[in-house]
């Protein structure tokens, strides 16, 4: 039996691995309107922040608040992987820690929490994204001070 080429899973495209290298240098850019350019209209952030808009306004004034109270934050990718029209990032949040974070109290060293998102994209978009941070981890390593 001959295979076709329907019968593979194809990879995520250059331009869809662009769009996410795109999406997290919004962070080391510090400008969130990298979004507009890379996000559907009515991309889904999932789940919502308290308090957030739906949509890339949402998240960009989410960014605005941790630029201000992160001064240094960057994102690191570690990995990304995935097949054409999803993909799946292991990267991590770093700065330091110089501002109190949901009622966190500054600790003025250097933290890094971790971030395991998924994405679906059309058309060299970003429509959804599933993400997890690992906050917990900055709340621990300050109740050890």
């Amino acid at each position: 039996m001959e295979n076709r080429a329907s019968d593979f899973v194809k990879a995520l495209t250059e331009t869809e691995t662009d769009t996410i290298r795109k999406f997290y240098s919004a962070f080391e850019r510090k400008d969130p309107g990298i979004l507009d350019e890379i996000c559907t209209p009515d991309w889904q952030d999932i789940p919502l922040a308290p308090g957030q808009e739906d949509g890339p306004k949402g998240l960009q004034e989410i960014m605005k608040h941790l630029f201000e109270i992160c001064p240094d934050i960057e994102v690191v990718i570690h990995e990304i992987f995935g097949t054409h029209g999803r993909a799946a990032v292991r990267a991590s949040m770093e700065f330091t820690h110089v501002n109190e974070i949901m009622g966190i109290p500054p600790t003025h060293e250097k933290v890094s929490v971790s971030l395991h998102e998924f994405h679906y994209l059309k058309d060299g978009r970003l429509t959804h994204t599933w993400h997890l941070e690992d906050w917990f981890g900055l709340l621990m390593k300050s109740k050890s001070r």
